[in-house]
């Protein structure tokens, strides 16, 4: 079985990891453009077809971006529609009312848990209600202009439908703002959907880790291992495929899996991947006593810039200890970790999360060419897709498309006339 190139081969060409690409397959056969052409002031990672890791192309679907950082005066534009900036909302919207009439609210903002949110939205006095359903609608309001200026990016100009997840999605505030900005984009002419993405967002990141496996893990087995690497946790499970109830992975479901709060020990590099080894080996364990054939196969999701040796370029510094140094190969420690499952060598490919918990969505986007994902949490992840099947669409999908199209272009052209467009 091929192996990824270990430690130490990562490529040093400052020029692709610095150029914003037009789409991940427009660099395929042809040289990489010259460093600093950036669309505006994004960046994004260069998603070309070099290795098995941080691909372009995937068995069923192509990345056209991700990872993309936009920039204006305020700094990287993503942070507007981050957990964070919810908080902020909030606590803007609690310290005018204060000095109003009383704030109806007790404790810090930030330790104001999304339950606790949601069960005043639900159960509150009018004022405290009233209070969140503010904080919700300026919320949107950002949300909405942060995809405004993702879609003039050329990687994103086309895409039809973005589904949104990350730990803030899992919350009834987190649906409203994501409603409420779809309701804003529609009012402004963008033909966009926005949906919250179907799977609990923890478990998104470990079904998404399904459509990184090669064709020939579905012929013989039933599961896969997957882990989910973030900044605050790290997850590790056994995703059951279940093909049998539906061949293109919509059913494919978490059947087990171990969380660890690896922020809350504090350990270093090598201790999370050790730790990260017994909960793979303890989840293989308890899958074998299932009953499970599990594939040898590991899908890995990891914040930041992926490189096709399995190498993390940048983005990476939330997690414990250095994980971006030319020394540290992050799939081959987790293969040393476990170097065979069921008597088979162990073929471990990895990804960016936002991608990950995107692919989850996959069986979902087929009525769409173009589509995307936002993750809300600490900070904004996203990634961009391109299905390789044209939807083949009936007369009503046709008469929505050209309804779509007609709205883009009377926004585009608003836009310019305006004299706000991005270059790309």
């Amino acid at each position: 079985m091929q192996r990824a190139p270990r430690a130490g081969t990562r490529r040093t060409n400052k020029g692709l990891r610095a150029n914003t690409i037009h789409g991940g397959l427009d660099m395929v056969g042809k040289a990489a453009k010259a460093a600093g052409k950036t669309a505006g002031t994004a960046r994004q990672r260069e998603t070309g077809p070099h290795g098995p890791h941080g691909a372009a192309e995937l068995p069923s679907v192509s990345v056209v971006s991700y990872n993309l950082e936009i920039r204006d005066e305020d700094g990287f534009v993503g942070d507007k529609a981050s957990r964070s900036a919810f908080v902020e909302h909030l606590d803007a919207l609690r310290a005018e009312f204060r000095e109003q009439r009383g704030d109806p609210l007790k404790g810090k903002t930030a330790e104001i848990s999304k339950g606790d949110l949601d069960a005043l939205l639900r159960d509150g006095d009018p004022h405290e209600g009233a209070l969140i359903l503010s904080a919700i609608e300026n919320f949107a309001q950002s949300l909405a202009f942060v995809i405004r200026r993702f879609v003039r990016l050329k990687s994103w100009a086309q895409v039809e439908r973005i589904a949104v997840g990350g730990g803030f999605r899992d919350s009834r505030i987190g649906e409203l703002a994501i409603g409420r900005a779809n309701i804003i984009l529609t009012m402004d002419g963008h033909g966009i959907d926005l949906v919250p993405i179907r799977h609990h967002p923890d478990e998104a990141g470990m079904v998404g880790s399904a459509h990184l496996a090669p064709k020939w893990i579905f012929d013989g087995y039933d599961s896969l291992v997957a882990v989910d690497i973030g900044g605050s946790n790290i997850r590790a499970g056994i995703v059951a495929l279940r093909q049998d109830k539906a061949p293109d992975l919509r059913k494919a479901k978490v059947c087990s899996f171990e969380l660890w709060r690896h922020a809350d020990d504090e350990p270093g590099r090598d201790e999370a991947i050790a730790r990260l080894g017994e909960m793979i080996r303890g989840q293989l364990k308890q899958a074998k006593k299932d009953g499970l054939r599990v594939a040898p196969f590991i899908g890995v999701g990891c914040p930041g810039l992926i490189e096709a040796d399995g190498a993390i370029e940048r983005g990476a510094q939330n997690l414990p200890g250095n994980w971006e140094s030319s020394r540290f190969n992050l799939v081959e420690s987790i293969r040393d970790h476990v170097p065979e499952i069921g008597g088979h060598e162990t073929l471990v490919t990895m990804h960016n999360d936002a991608v990950i918990q995107g692919l989850s969505e996959m069986p979902a986007m087929q009525d769409v060419e173009h589509w995307a994902v936002l993750t809300i949490g600490t900070g904004l992840g996203n990634a961009s897709y391109r299905n390789r099947t044209k939807p083949a669409g009936n007369g009503k999908d046709n008469s929505e498309s050209k309804a779509k199209s007609k709205s883009k272009d009377k926004a585009k052209s608003k836009a310019k006339a305006d004299g706000k467009s991005d270059k790309d």
